[in-house]
Formats: structure tokens, sequence, C-alpha cells
């Protein structure tokens, strides 16, 4: 906790993403609205138009650019062409391919469509040649030549019966192809340029043709004869016929009969009358001036024109990659979305509760973004790239400033959220670049510019809320204070809370206070190796915050102007700094897409976000300090939502829910319950307590048949889990005993083909085979010698017979311990007794009998202890100091021997085989 009872923040999660999704290429939505599926580089992003949000995207396997793709009427099936040449069938609700098959075509299909009975599908390729598929029985019916160059435009006549189809070609020409013949019936020759769209009337019996020859030409297929042609004044890229059974009287359709919508280069939405050939009706660019639409007609030329009958919308798609939404009957714009944002310059949230954000990319138009429905609105103005923003504290009212030497001021509707501009500043004599809008009240505006100068603007009171019809020029803004203020470029400015102090950051390496009232310079700030990129006064405190292009941040003291901390860990330029946490934290932005949380007192980086992957240039929270939007230049906008106290809620539940899990535990290990309990710890990842329930288990009557019955009921991951934590029991000599009892339950009950699936179980052998083995042989030592004792024990009994008769009748009434065939395997044993045998028969040799009689107590003993003592310091004597100790080995003799012979000498061979089985697959 903080001081004061404010709560260090730890991180932050991307809550919402605003990111490109159409770049370019065919638009189509599905019958009911609801859908509208675009193609973007190698993917088909399928648009949620409720939400604003990426549905699904459908992505080629092969990487390649999908150049064509066609959704059936039916809406059930999307089909998509790649640069690869290949064709493929999608289920696209699933995000499924159900089947790939080869174009035929000789280069990629340019354009595509299905017949009304989503049956037939026909793709024009770039090789001249036109392929029909049955895509219900998988084959190629037709392949129609003749054409001449690429085919972009192909349509089936709208009367399946007729088995028509209409397409066109670099030859400006309309081919009709009869399906029967797979012949060219006849050939529409009107057009002198590119022909882009078809559109049939609902009798099928009149056609209306648009092309780039700024011409509209209208067909009776009956005769194949023009009946009209319509000249609109512009390039026309595409036309619909509007339906006859609807009210478009609002739009001055006042006659029956037939009438068309264009849409052109002008981007302006044209209404005809097919009977006389007139313009009934016009509407341009929603927001946009008159006189741009004339100056800039090319970068708003409307690509794409669809009606979607069953929601009464006219959807239509801009050059610049926005696509509008209007309502059929009336042309109001209702939502609109942006394709494509371009490299993001700046972003700030907007509203009185931060309902919005604005937005500036690499044009000169500004989009105001509503976070709810991500509907978007372009703003018009600006003749240049915008390049800064700042938003007024009350947040209805915000500045931008741009390459055209402007500064403009904006005004949001609080009732409509429309959004206007109320007034204009030139005067700077090169591009604006920073601007920072007063703190306490609307009234000045601070902008700096490459020109290296300051200058500061008044804002007059704002004028009373007017209605969207009135246009009221925007008020014209004059400088009041001019200040040269750096060497070099200035890169950030920005007003201090109490709106008395100015600071200014500039590519000369220096920060700058500056009074307000007079523009007089109060301290230089120096430090940084290179150009200062943001300067930003904390909120709570008398200190400046400055980030620079050498990777460090800065915090400077306003008494004395010395650095009070430096802040290290960015490995690229620091673009943005902001305090949050009531001036208790920093949050930074770099070049290199990261975002860094800092905690000022500590000098600690608590969290690295990797957010973008390019320069993160614009970075901002909103009022309530729990979220942070970035903009970047790989065109995604990321809203950041503070998860601290989430995640902290989520970290005392795993807590609480490990404690009753304990207890659970702990509970059932009390009543005996082990396969419950044994479940459970395995799930809590408790070897300990695993292996406490084995060795209770082991040491309960058949504890053996319990523990295999209990492991052999276990899933296959707890299995795994089993397996892992056998390995690490095995490595210690304490638990190898019930580690080898799973083990052998395991290998004995589970076939090597299912051991060879289980999840690390070459880990697992390759730790288990080492150490069984040292396990081995350490039993074989101990067992040998158990076998010694009772070897000693043999001896100094025979000893006894022949010094001690008294001695011989007790000794006789006592029985080996130990069966003879324990002592037959130990060849270390044998050799010694057939060695003492030999010197006693070779010294016997050399003595008369009455003198070996007379020694043979005292000789014979002395000779069979000192063989018998250098064997056990020479070779047991380790080993039984090894094992001395334990209270597991006690009674050591009977205890390993039926540990070797039971448990590890069986598991031997068969976890060699699996290992072997393992290299070989």
């Amino acid at each position: 906790m903080a001081a004061g009872g404010v709560r260090f923040k730890t991180n932050y999660a991307a809550s919402s993403r605003i990111e490109p999704f159409y770049k370019g290429g065919k638009v189509q939505m599905n019958n009911d609205g609801t859908y509208l599926f675009c193609t973007c580089g190698t993917k088909i992003n399928i648009l949620d138009v409720g939400t604003g949000k990426v549905f699904k995207s459908i992505e080629q396997e092969d990487q390649e650019d999908i150049t064509s793709f066609s959704l059936s009427p039916d809406d059930e099936m999307l089909v998509t062409g790649s640069r690869a040449l290949l064709l493929k069938q999608w289920d696209w609700k699933e995000n499924m391919c159900i089947r790939t098959w080869k174009a035929i075509h000789t280069s990629p299909v340019a354009s595509m469509a299905f017949d009304s009975t989503s049956t037939l599908l026909a793709t024009g390729g770039c090789d001249s040649t036109i392929k029909i598929w049955d895509v219900i029985k998988q084959y190629c019916t037709h392949n129609l030549k003749g054409s001449c160059g690429v085919v972009h435009l192909v349509e089936f006549h709208p009367d399946i019966s007729r088995l028509q189809l209409f397409s066109s070609s670099m030859d400006n020409k309309i081919r009709l192809w009869s399906l029967n013949t797979s012949k060219c019936i006849v050939v529409l020759d009107a057009h002198y340029s590119a022909v882009t769209s078809l559109a049939f009337t609902l009798d099928g019996n009149t056609l209306v043709s648009s092309g780039r020859d700024k011409i509209c030409t209208v067909w009776d297929l009956a005769t194949y004869k023009s009946q009209r042609t319509i000249p609109v004044f512009e390039t026309v890229e595409a036309v619909m016929l509007l339906p006859e059974d609807e009210d478009f009287t609002p739009l001055g359709v006042m006659s029956k009969g037939q009438h068309f919508i264009t849409a052109g280069s002008k981007g302006i939405l044209r209404i005809w009358e097919a009977r006389s050939g007139k313009c009934i009706y016009s509407q341009r660019v929603p927001g946009k001036p008159r006189e741009e639409v004339e100056d800039n007609a090319d970068e708003q030329t409307l690509t794409h024109c669809m009606l979607v009958p069953a929601t009464r919308k006219l959807t239509t798609v801009t050059a610049e990659h926005n696509i509008l939404i209007y309502d059929l009957c009336t042309l109001k714009l209702e939502r609109q979305f942006v394709g494509y944002n371009d490299e993001v310059l700046d972003v700030k949230f907007l509203g009185l509760s931060d309902t919005h954000i604005v937005v500036a990319t690499n044009s000169p138009q500004l989009k105001v973004f509503e976070l709810a429905t991500l509907n978007c609105q372009v703003l018009y103005g600006h003749s240049d790239t915008v390049l800064a923003l700042d938003v007024f504290e009350k947040a209805t009212r915000f500045a931008s400033c741009s390459k055209d030497k402007t500064i403009r001021v904006w005004r949001m509707n609080k009732e409509t959220g429309k959004v206007k501009c109320v007034a204009q500043g030139l005067g700077h004599a090169h591009s604006v670049g920073v601007i920072s809008c007063s703190r306490l009240k609307t009234n000045f505006i601070v902008s700096g510019s490459q020109d290296c100068t300051v200058k500061l603007w008044n804002v007059t009171k704002p004028p009373a809320a007017q209605s969207e019809e009135q246009t009221a020029e925007p008020e014209a803004l004059h400088a009041a204070l001019t200040e040269k203020a750096h060497d070099k470029d200035i890169n950030s400015v920005v007003v201090s809370p109490n709106d008395k102090l100015i600071a200014t950051g500039s590519q000369d390496r220096t920060a700058k206070l500056w009074s307000r009232s007079n523009f007089s310079l109060l301290g230089v700030f120096r430090g940084h190796k290179r150009g200062i990129w943001c300067v930003q006064f904390s909120p709570v405190d008398q200190i400046l915050g400055t980030s620079s292009a050498d990777g460090t941040v800065k915090l400077w003291g306003l008494q004395d102007f010395n650095c009070l901390k430096t802040f290290e860990g960015h490995d690229a330029s620091v673009l943005k700094i902001i305090f949050v946490s009531r001036g208790t934290q920093l949050l930074t932005s770099g070049s290199d897409g990261l975002l860094k949380l800092w905690t000022i007192k500590t000098n600690e980086c608590v969290k690295t976000i990797d957010a973008h992957e390019n320069k993160v240039w614009g970075l901002h929270s909103d009022k309530k300090d729990d979220l942070v939007v970035t903009g970047s230049g790989d065109s995604c906008i990321i809203i950041w939502k503070d998860v601290t106290e989430m995640e902290l809620a989520e970290e005392q539940a795993k807590q609480e829910e490990q404690i009753l899990k304990r207890q659970e535990l702990s509970n059932l290990l009390h009543e005996k319950k082990y396969l419950k309990a044994l479940g459970l710890a395995i799930s809590l990842d408790h070897p300990q307590t695993v292996l406490s329930v084995i060795k209770a288990l082991l040491g309960d009557c058949n504890g053996q048949e319990k523990l295999e019955s209990i492991i052999l009921k276990l899933r296959q991951d707890q299995k795994e889990s089993i397996l892992k934590f056998s390995m690490v029991w095995n490595t210690n000599s304490r638990n190898c005993h019930e580690a080898q009892h799973v083990i052998q339950i395991l290998l004995r009950n589970e076939s090597p083909d299912h051991l060879l699936q289980y999840g690390g179980v070459k880990a697992a052998l390759e730790g288990l085979i080492p150490y069984s083995e040292r396990h081995f042989q350490r039993i074989n030592r101990l067992l040998q010698a158990s076998m010694f004792l009772d070897y000693m024990w043999q001896n100094m009994r025979l000893t006894g017979k022949s010094s001690d008769p008294d001695l011989q009748t007790e000794e006789m009434e006592i029985e080996p311990s130990t069966p003879m065939d324990r002592t037959a395997p130990w060849n270390k044993s044998a050799m010694i007794t057939q060695k003492i045998n030999d010197s006693e028969s070779e010294e016997s040799e050399g003595y008369d009998s009455d003198s070996i009689a007379s020694d043979e107590g005292s000789c014979n003993k002395q000779r069979r202890l000192h063989a018998a003592g250098e064997f056990f310091k020479e070779n047991l004597e380790p080993q039984l100091e090894y094992t001395s100790g334990s209270e597991e080995d006690e009674d050591a003799g009977d205890q390993m021997e039926k540990t070797i012979v039971e448990k590890v000498k069986p598991n031997q061979p068969r976890i060699k085989n699996i290992s072997k089985s393992l290299k070989m697959k």
C-alpha cells in the first residue's frame, strides 16, 4: 500500500483492441447483415457489425495472400482463392476448411461468384479463362475460353433456369456465356474503360452496367441492345438497383420505375432514374466540406457498394478502407468502421465518462471512436497530417495540431456525441508538432513547432451549443505570446496542473520551465544525453518527469532544477511518460513497443508489458486512473485495464481454495480414504503428501494389493504425475522402496506402448535407470555383508567345537539362521573358505600328527579370524558404515534380500526394455 491509502498498481491487461481488419479488396455481407466479410492479406476477417469487433479470422495455411473469395447465397459456404492457385471451401461458422482443390487456372483467381442456388461457382482467372465448379458434386463443369486479359468480373444471371453467365475482362466488353453450349453467345460492347459492376432487375430482363469511363449503360436482355447510356461525370466503381417495393420519397424518388444508385471516385452517392437518365439525389461524404470533396476526390473514392434488403441497409467502402453503413431509405449514416488506421501518432480519452477516444493517424483526418460499439466519426478540417492531440479538463473539448501549420479546437456534443471544429489558429512558420491545453479552465492552449518557438493561444468562452444543421465558421485564434524556446525541434510541451507553469522538451537534450503569464524562463533541466521526447508534471508534487532517446526517465525538482531520480530499463528511446496512482508511479512507452510500470519510491520496474510491434507514440490514462490507451506505429490501438485488484482477489481465492483442499486431504487421510486422498494430493501437486499416503498404505495389512488397486484406478494424467514423483523419490535411499513399489505396479499392469504415450516418460526413464541400478548394487553389497556374518558365525562355531567341548553341545542345538543356498552366490566367501582350508592342509604337511593335535585349537582359530577380519576390513566395513544409523536397516539381511528379489531386481529389465523401445521410436 502506498501512502494515503493509494494501492500501487502491479499489472495491466488488454481489455479491447482496435486493429486493422481490412486492407483493400473484396467486401461482402451475409443475407441478414450481421457479419461483414473482408480480406486482410492472408486472412478473411469476419466483422460483427453489432459490436464492431472481428468475430473470426479465416487464414490460409500456406500463408499466401487471398486474391478473391465468395460467400454462397445461403450463407453456408465460403470459398477462397489464393496466389498458391488453390481453392478452399470453408465452414466459416466453425472456422474449418472442408476441402481444398487445385484451381486449374495457370494464374491466380481474380474474381468468383456463386449462382442463386449455391450449387455452381464461377472463377475468373488472370489467365483469361473462366471455370465453372459444381461445389456439391465437387468437379469442374465448364472451361470457358475467349476472354482477353484478366477476368475481373463474373456474375450468374439471377434466373438459374437460363444457365447464363456474364463476365468482363480487360477488353472492356461484357460477354454472355451459355452454360448449355459452353460458348459465348453475345458480346455487349458499349464501354470504353473497365467494366466495374453489373446489376440485374428482379425479372431478369434488364441489366445495368457501370464503368470507369464515367457512364452507366442500361441493357435489354431480351434483344441484347443498349436502351440508354447515362453519363455520371465520375469514375463509377459500383452500381445497385433500388428495390421497387420500398418507399424512397425522402430521396426524391417520386415516380415508379427503375432507379439505381452509383458510387464512384468523388465519394458521392447518386440516385438515377433509369428511364430518363436524370440524377434525382446526391449525397457527399458525411462531415466533409464541399470544397474538400472537389480538391481531394481521390482520397474519398467509393470502391464498393452493397445492398442488404433484409435490413434495409446500404454499405459502402472508401479508398481509405473505411466502411460506412447507411439506412437505405434515407441514406442517413448509421455506422462507420475503420478498416485500417495507418500509423497512430497520438491518442486521447474523450467524453465526460471517457466513453470515446480521439486518434491522430498518419492522415489529415481525426478519428473519434465510441468504445462500446467502435463506431467511428471521421473529422475533416486539417489539410495535412495531424501530429498531436490534447484534451481539456472537462474532456468534451480537445485541440489538435498539424503539419499544415495550424491548430484546431473541437467540441463534442454531450447528447449526440457529434464532434465539430469550433476554433482555428494559424501563426507558426513550420509544422506544429506538439500541443497542450489548460488544466483548470478552458481558456488557453500552448503549441510548439519545428520553428523552435512556443505560442500561447487564448480561447474564448465556448458559445452555446448549436444544432448540427448550423454551419458557423470556426472562430479564428490569435497567438497572445510567442517565445523562441529551444535551438532545435520542440518535441513536447505541457501545462502544469495549476496553469501557472509551462514545460518544454526539445531535441537539443534540454527541458525548460517557463512562466505562463509572460513566458519568462525559470530554469533549465540538463542531464539527458540525447533529445527529450516527453515532459510531464506530477499531479501532486513539484516534480517534472522527462523521457529521452537515451533510454532513461528522469525526475527533476522544480525548486532547484536538480535531478532527483533516474529510471533505467528501456533499451530504446522512451517516447511517452505519464504519472499514475496519484503520482506515486510512472508508466512509460518506448520505441521498442514496450510499456513499463515504475514505482517512484523504490526506482523499481514493477511490470514490463510487450504491447506493440512498433513505436508506441500515444499513451494516455482516463480520469479514474484505471484505464490506459496506447497507440502505435503498427496501426493498433489497445485499451489497457488495471488488473491489480483482480489478480489480488484471484490470488486470495486460490490460497483459500488451497487451504480447503489441504484440510480435506487431512480429513481423508484421517478417515483412511486413500483413493480420494491420493487423487487430491496429486491435483495439489504435493509429492511429499503423496509419498505419505503410499507409506501409510504399505503399512496396512495387504498394503501392496491396496496400493496397486488404487494406482490402477487413477487417470492417465494422475499416473503421469505419480511416475514423475517416483523418479524424484527414487533418488533417495530412504524413499526408493516406495518408488519401486509404484514403478513395479505401472510396469506390470501397463503395456510398453501405453507407457510410451505418457508425457515426460523419456525423462522419467532416464532418471530411473541409473538410480535403480545404484540401489541394486547397494542392496547387493549389503546382502553380501549379511552373508559374511553368517559365514563368521559358522566358522566361530566350528572353532568352538574343537577347543571347548562344553560348548559343542550348546552350539549343536543352534540351527543356522540362514539356509545354505544363501551363501552359494557369494564367491568371495567361498574363496576365503577354500583359501583357509588350503593353508591348513599345507601347514599340516610340515608337522607331525602330535604337534598338529596339540596346536589345532589355537592356530586354526587365529588363522580363520585373521583372514575373516582382513576381508571384513577391506570389503564390508565401508558398506556397513554407509548403512549404519538408518532405522530401516536394523534387520538388513532379511529386509534387503526381500527388497532386491521382489522389487528392485524385477524392475530392471522392464525399465530397460521400455527405454530401448523409446529410443527405437
